[in-house]
Order: C-alpha cells, then structure tokens, then sequence
C-alpha cells in the first residue's frame, strides 16, 4: 500500500467513525428497519469509500454519502426480487417494544410516517429528523427546493389526517 492510499484510508477511517451513528439513523428513518438499514448503509460507504478520491469539497461528504444512501434506496424499492417473501421454517419474533419515556407514542408516529410514499418521507426523514435546510434536501434529493416545499407540505398534512386523537399533541393540551 503506498503513502498516498494509506492517507486516503486514514482520512475515509476518520471520517467513517465520526459519521457512522448519523449516517446509520438516516439508512433506517429512510429503510423503517434496522437489517436493511445496515445493508443500505453498507452498499452506500461501499460506494462512497471508491468515490473518495473525487470528493474534493470535504465538507460536502455528509451530503454527498446521504444522496448515495438515496439513490441506492431508490433503487432497491424498484428491484421486484426485493420485495418478494421467503418461506422459512422458524418466524423470526421480533424483540418487544419497551417504551421509555413516550408512553409508546414514538412506535405509532412512527407507524404513520412509513405510511407515507417513499419520497414524501424522504423529504420528512432529511428535513425534520436529519433537520437539513430546504435547499439542503432538495440537493440531497436531486429535486428543487419548490417540490421540497410542496412534498412536505403535503406529507405533514396526510399525517394531520391520518394521526389519531390520542396522538395529536394539540388534543392533549386542550385535555390540560
């Protein structure tokens, strides 16, 4: 390995272990599941780790590693073969839900925002939950900052919509 390659890792390695925890939770707020959120994350450092001699804005990779975990999670939902069941003799149990402190709310929210198309959450995952500008998102997404604007609008309000009372956190201030 020379010099050049052992810096170039060093610094891939540096960056990694900084953004790894950030870059996983955006894999599953897009993926809704902690398996192919690890996949997604995998694919996507796969294929930043062999772009990274062609990043030359360093303070872009955050931004430029969320449009790779994007694009390979778009693509992955158009793949039919992926969306396919397999037959398997043990269903696997999931581990229970111990809420902490949220009375278990977070689960259903939660529940309702995978409800949402994909992009519409897309949009919701990068604005609210990765709190990245409009301009930020659009880029990230490859859409301009108007359908940014108007994807958002319209997820926030199906979510209006869909949200039961007991979740709706203006009912429980009116019950105060």
């Amino acid at each position: 390995m020379t010099e050049r390659e052992a810096a170039r890792d060093g610094e891939f390695t540096a960056w990694l272990a900084a953004r790894q925890p950030a870059l996983l939770r955006t894999a599953y707020l897009l993926t809704g599941d902690r398996h192919a959120a690890e996949d997604l994350l995998q694919t996507s450092l796969a294929k930043l780790y062999l772009a990274w001699d062609r990043v030359h804005d360093r303070g872009a990779v955050d931004a430029y590693a969320r449009r790779i975990m994007v694009n390979e999670h778009t693509s992955l939902w158009r793949r039919g073969w992926k969306q396919r069941e397999r037959a398997t003799e043990v269903v696997p149990e999931p581990p229970p839900v111990v809420p902490t402190y949220d009375e278990g709310t977070s689960a259903q929210v939660w529940a309702l925002v995978q409800g949402l198309p994909r992009r519409a959450r897309a949009v919701l995952v990068l604005r609210y939950y990765e709190q990245l500008t409009e301009a930020e998102t659009a880029d990230v997404l490859g859409i301009s900052v108007g359908t940014v604007k108007s994807q958002c609008s319209r997820a926030l309000a199906t979510l209006r919509e869909r949200t039961p009372s007991h979740l709706d956190p203006t009912s429980r201030e009116e019950e105060r």
